[in-house]
Order: structure tokens, then sequence, then C-alpha cells
């Protein structure tokens, strides 16, 4: 068996730009090398951990000189906790990078042409625009680098935050966030504290044991709040005593719910919420309409945000009134119930049924009458009997999840043939990719992203493909 060939150490690499993932990158030997949580004008040390034909990936060993862009981040958990690694780059660059992102997506995978793409949305706020955080309970907790560097000895430790990157089983334990407003950190510390006071079992994600397993928090513009527990098993007692202490001591607490959740992984969707306490659901307001999000609802989680990416959806829709307009990936019917004041007849079209339910509720809510809802496989649905019943789509509007369109839901677009496709999308590489597919029948007219996450590598992307003629 032979020796596993050494690593390369690289010394003093000057990083020069952000790239794949919000990867920090450099050149060395005309290979190109990433690194997470560094910005350009950095120069340190790396040791490469991994070796591709085409790059490497490296971590950082010593730093030399920190770039003049640098800023503190404002988060004790950054550098840490996997969710906001661009705390450290100032926020009009962190547009920069997007915007760019959204460049080299369309022209190295799309490989199209495109007009020149407007400047990037920024959002309004950098800081407490979430309006849900999920956190998780485990047995493990994740130890800092200090905390295993010291004379101390740990044992199985309990923590309630975000799961390390990397590490399903280890979580950090969260003592701030600066992402969702109050009272999202004052409930969170509240729990942990009062479980460890009470000695409930935190979730073993590897035995697949223990009592406490989620905590989800959302919240309204107007601080209307819905809590969800998760529990692994039911404890009666120990269930009631946690619900009536959040209850006793968090009076703004609107909507209340927990689940029982015994099954391997900890998606909601296939679960049923209890509501224990208050309403069962939270209404957003959006320009004069209002939508119903219950425990389980997809909505935006970044509300101001969202009525930006809405208005850019409109106006490359570009409605006259006399359209008819399919929402592909409905959801809960948002974007469909925005625009169909503008339009002769919107038909949303969504996979999950129970989204489907509050997307009919939505338009109910708001005297909409003009907005019919379907559930099903985007592909099984759009066949020509259905075109038949509800009319051949003039433009439609596709907001798929991050992996993007399926190649047989492209297919089904294609053959309907709309004037007008209006592109909404969270991952810009799939966006490319799809865009790719349609390409001979279709040319992109306007390229707008949207940032609804400030401190992520993540942008949203709006794109108005136009039928190509003859």
């Amino acid at each position: 068996m032979g020796r596993r060939k050494e690593l390369p150490f690289l010394e003093k690499v000057r990083i020069t730009d952000i790239g794949a993932e919000g990867n920090a990158l450099a050149r060395v030997d005309n290979l190109v090398v990433f690194v997470p949580m560094l910005i350009p004008g950095d120069v340190v040390d790396l040791q490469v951990v991994r070796k591709r034909k085409k790059y490497l990936e490296g971590k950082v060993v010593k730093f030399h000189e920190y770039s003049s862009d640098r800023i503190e981040p404002l988060c004790r958990h950054f550098g840490i906790c996997g969710g906001c690694k661009w705390q450290h780059l100032p926020y009009h660059l962190q547009l920069k990078y997007k915007e760019k992102q959204v460049r080299d997506n369309l022209t190295r995978i799309g490989k199209i042409e495109f007009p020149e793409i407007s400047p990037i949305i920024g959002s309004s706020q950098e800081f407490l625009y979430r309006n849900k955080l999920e956190y998780t309970f485990s047995d493990k907790r994740w130890l800092t680098k200090e905390e295993v560097d010291s004379d101390n000895k740990f044992g199985k430790e309990n923590a309630l935050g975000f799961h390390i990157p990397g590490l399903f089983d280890k979580v950090l334990n969260i003592t701030e966030c600066h992402l969702q407003p109050e009272p999202s950190n004052s409930i969170r510390n509240a729990v942990r504290e009062y479980s460890l006071n009470h000695n409930l079992t935190f979730f073993d994600l590897r035995e697949q044991k223990g009592f406490l397993r989620n905590l989800v928090i959302r919240n309204t513009v107007e601080g209307k709040v819905m809590v969800i527990v998760v529990f692994f098993q039911d404890e009666v007692e120990n269930r009631i005593g946690l619900m009536d202490f959040l209850v006793k001591e968090f009076p703004q607490i609107s909507s209340m719910f927990y689940v029982i959740n015994s099954k391997k992984n900890d998606s909601l969707n296939d679960q049923n919420p209890v509501l224990y306490m208050g309403v069962g659901f939270l209404v957003e307001e959006m320009e004069g309409l209002k939508f119903r999000i219950g425990p389980k609802s997809f909505y935006q989680t970044n509300t101001n945000q969202a009525l930006k990416l809405y208005q850019v959806a409109m106006d490359f829709a570009g409605l006259k009134g006399n359209e008819i307009v399919y929402d592909l990936y409905t959801g809960t019917g948002t974007i469909a119930n925005f625009i169909a004041g503008s339009a002769a007849r919107v038909i949303g079209i969504e996979y999950v049924d129970e989204a489907i339910k509050d997307a009919e509720i939505n338009s109910e809510m708001n005297n909409i009458h003009n907005a019919s809802f379907f559930a099903g496989d985007m592909k099984d649905v759009l066949t020509d009997s259905f075109l038949n019943r509800n009319g051949h789509p003039d433009v439609i509007i596709t907001d798929p999840p991050r992996g993007g369109m399926h190649e047989d839901v492209v297919k089904v677009i294609l053959k309907a043939a709309p004037d007008k496709i209006v592109y909404v999308s969270c991952n810009p590489s799939t966006q490319a990719r799809d865009i790719l597919l349609m390409s001979a029948d279709y040319k992109v007219e306007r390229v707008q992203p949207v940032d609804m996450f400030p401190h992520t590598h993540h942008v949203e992307n709006v794109v108005l493909l136009r039928k190509k003629l003859g």
C-alpha cells in the first residue's frame, strides 16, 4: 500500500477574489486555491487540505497581513457559527461580490448573451431582518478552540443553537444572534436556562434519543410572535411545564405550537403541529395585502426585501391586465396574490398540498377572485388538457427551490411557450443552467439581483426571458 502524498504548504499567499459559495480565492502556480472566511487583501500561510485537478482547498495557518477592507464583526459567534460568513466584509463590498456571482454564473454556466446587469438592490436592514429562525437542541455542545486548548476537562454538554458546518451532530451554543429581532434571543436563552434547570434531556442525534429537539421562532413586522417547540418524544409533564413557562414569561407570544417528531430528520412538512396557546397563524401585510402564515408555511424570511423582490417580478412581467399568468412553485401564493390585481387570471401551482390551502385562504382573505391554485408536480400538472382548461399562459413566473427546475419542467414550459418567463431564483448557478436549456427559444432581456440575506454569500436573482421571434 503506497504512502499518501503529503499536501503542500503555501506561504504568504495573497487573497485576490471571492468565488463559489462565498469562499475566498487565490492563484498559486496556475492553480486556484479556495479558502473559507477570508477576504481580498488578506495575506496568509495556507495548508492545503484537498487537492483536485483544477483547484486546491486550503485552511489558514498564519496571517501575515490583514486586508485594509476588513471590519470588526458584530457577533461574538462569528467564525464558528456557519451563518454570517461575511460579517468582516463591508456591506457595499458584499453587494459587489454578489453581483459578480450572478454575472459569473450567467457567463460560465449559462454561456449566453445577456444585457448589462442592473445594480443589485441592497437590503434596507443589514441586521435583524429575518422573520424566522430554527434552533437545534443537542447533548453534544461544540467546544471552542480556547476550551479545547485549556486544562479544563469537558464531558458531554447540552447546547441550543446552530449546527457546526460539516459536523452534523455538533451544535454551537448560541447566546446572541443579530438576525432576528427581540424577543428571539430572550426566548431562546430562557428556554435553554429553564431546560437545564429542570434537567430536561437534549436530543442525541446519533443515538436518536432525548426529549428536546428543535425550537422555531417566527415573527411579523408588527411584532407578533409564533413559537414552535419540537420534541422527540412526549413527556407530558415536562412538555406542559416548558410551554406554560413560555406563556407566562413572554406575553408577546401570540401563537404557540408543539410537535412530537420521532423520525430521523428534522423536517416538519409531514408533521402535525398542535396549537397549545393563541391563534393558529400570524398575519403579515404587504402593499395592502394580508398573508396568513401557519407553523409550516413558507414565507420569504426577509419581509421588507420580499416586497422589493416581488415588485421586480411584477415590473419584469409588464402586465397590462389582460394576461393569463402561471405562477410555478407558488408556495403560499404570495407572488400570485401580489400580481393578481394586474392580470386577467393567475394560476398558481405548487407540489405541497398544505401550501396550496394557505394560498387559497390568502386569496379569500384579500377578496381576490381571479387566482386559482393547484397541487402537484409541475411536469404532471402542466398537461395539454390542463392548458386547454385553464388557458395558455402569456407569462410564466417561476420561483423554484435552490435545486432549480427539473429538466422535465423546463420542457413543459417550453411546450407551453409563453411570451415571457420571469425566473426568480435563490441560486444563480442552477438558474443559469436552466436558462441555458431555454436559450434556443428565449433570450435574456433583463437581469436584477436582489440581496435578501446580508452577511451571507446568498443572493436572489430575477431574470426576464422573452420568446425569440420566428
